[in-house]
């Protein structure tokens, strides 16, 4: 293929343009056409255009399509068959398919597989696992996936639950794990997004964040990570929008334009000659530096990008690189992409697999977490103790603690007795506008955190406690999700004072 392939053409199959899955026929139809007209490489899905970040965002609203799976399946054989060469076809499925696909499964996010112990890091293996086969029965060929940012700022938009945690050590390891399981599977992964995102306060999708900190801090956290991360068995690093003022001089150059940062931290220091692929170059922190079209995705090229990702300026981009260009970066970059499409169609094994309600179930058991110092809860097993729920519905876990005597009632609207068992499910998993929560809601749950004697389970992100006054609690218990399996092993806790096994895998305020 390499030697039949015109300059434009090898080209054309470094780009990556964003696919979505619920479209117009219209739009259907023009990516079919720039498919074949331009030798595209690679395909990125996303839900729709409604649900992408950065230009769509708030906008409009995203309807659910309970076919999107069915939908995903058309799709890609529809852009195959308009494909001179095979695509490989990616998506970010960091939770499973879900996190882009209705009615498909949704795994644990990173965050609460942080909260496993060592001794169960199989689990993260089979996670990896799992969502790579469900993957590659869609027809997806690329993971972009798992996110290697050390999750050190609580007030982070966009890393925060992705992240498995605060430790660069546990991050490393438990990235290592879920890279292991995927790779079992043959899918491709991508880890990202170099060279740290974590300690931002700034949502790169819609400006640049900046990290103020020298080469030696950033490799003593952000880099650390990356550096150590097993390089025989990585397929493609993705580079974040991010700028490094300390490191390029530059406040407003993100990292996915910096030749010399990708040089000498990717390729000499990480000494990584694998993929490296750009963040969606349609985000604001990087597209709102270049009105002419194709710009942004020339810069990108010769910085150091072999894949340009969620490009939207594919013909333009095309002819400048092919005009402005060196041959031979070109061809280096596109015998890179060769390598890594032989993989992605390479035949795939037959593996045993957990069932998902199995690993589910297996994940709840093992992260479960008691914040503070253990206390006998048993006393909050008789009559006069209230169940108070928050936020989003937690029917199956109420369900759980309704026993024969019904001896945990609501009390919404009825005097509170000095005992409480609080389940809250904070409505939003980013720690925005208080994660969903009103500010009359937020006093509320401090009133009875403050005044009454209160057993605390938290279903959702763990960085919800900074909004409360959560060390007032009797005792507190980090769920995670919201899952059934969570719910039903969150009341055994409380009913039967189960082991426990998680630990806290962020620091709190």
């Amino acid at each position: 293929m390499k030697n039949k392939l015109s300059l434009k053409q090898k080209v054309g199959q470094l780009f990556m343009p964003a696919a979505f899955i619920n479209d117009s026929e219209e739009e259907i139809q023009r990516l079919e056409q720039l498919i074949a007209n331009y030798h595209i490489g690679s395909i990125c899905f996303f839900h729709s255009r409604a649900s992408a970040a950065t230009n769509f965002e708030g906008k409009k609203e995203v309807l659910y399509n309970k076919d999107s799976l069915d939908q995903l399946k058309i799709l890609i054989n529809r852009y195959q068959k308009a494909a001179k060469t095979p695509l490989i076809i990616g998506i970010d499925a960091e939770w499973g398919l879900a996190m882009r696909v209705e009615n498909t499964p949704q795994y644990p996010y990173a965050i609460t597989l942080g909260a496993l112990p060592e001794d169960a890091l199989n689990l993260i293996r089979e996670t990896g696992k799992n969502i790579g086969r469900d993957c590659l029965e869609a027809g997806i060929h690329w993971n972009l996936a798992p996110v290697l940012d050390v999750n050190n700022n609580p007030k982070n938009p966009v890393i925060g639950y992705r992240s498995f945690g605060s430790d660069k050590h546990k991050v490393l390891q438990k990235t290592q794990a879920f890279i292991d399981g995927m790779n079992e599977t043959g899918i491709l992964n991508s880890v990202k997004h170099f060279p740290g995102h974590g300690d931002t306060a700034v949502d790169s999708h819609l400006g640049l964040p900046q990290i103020e900190k020298t080469e030696d801090e950033l490799l003593n956290q952000e880099l650390f990570p990356f550096y150590y991360i097993e390089k025989e068995k990585l397929d493609a690093v993705m580079v974040g929008h991010l700028a490094l003022p300390k490191i390029t001089g530059d406040s407003l150059l993100p990292a996915t334009l910096s030749k010399p940062l990708i040089d000498r931290y990717i390729r000499e220091k990480m000494n990584f000659d694998g993929i490296i692929i750009s963040d969606a170059l349609n985000m604001h922190s990087i597209s709102k530096k270049f009105q002419e079209k194709g710009a942004v995705e020339y810069q990108a090229f010769m910085a150091g990008m072999d894949v340009l990702c969620f490009a939207e300026h594919v013909k333009e981009g095309i002819e400048r690189i092919v005009k402005q260009a060196p041959e031979a970066l070109i061809n280096e970059k596109y015998n890179r992409f060769e390598i890594l499409k032989s993989k992605a169609f390479a035949a795939k094994p037959q593996l045993n697999y957990i069932s998902y309600q199995d690993l589910i179930a297996k994940t709840a058991t093992k992260s479960l977490t008691r914040l503070l110092p253990d206390i006998d809860t048993s006393s909050y097993l008789d009559a006069q103790t209230h169940l108070i729920t928050m936020g989003k519905e937690l029917s199956h876990f109420e369900n759980l603690l309704v026993t024969e005597s019904s001896i945990l009632k609501s009390a919404v609207e009825k005097p509170l007795s000095t005992k409480i068992v609080l389940a809250l499910a904070p409505p939003s998993i980013k720690p925005v506008n208080q994660f969903g929560f009103t500010t009359l809601e937020l006093e509320r749950i401090n009133k009875l955190l403050q005044q009454k004697n209160v057993v605390l389970f938290n279903f959702g992100n763990p960085l919800f406690l900074n909004e409360i006054d959560y060390k007032k609690a009797k005792q507190v218990y980090l769920v995670y999700q919201d899952f059934p399996q969570f719910q039903e092993h969150a009341a055994k806790q409380l009913l039967q004072q189960l082991p426990l096994y998680g630990s806290l895998p962020v620091n709190l305020d």
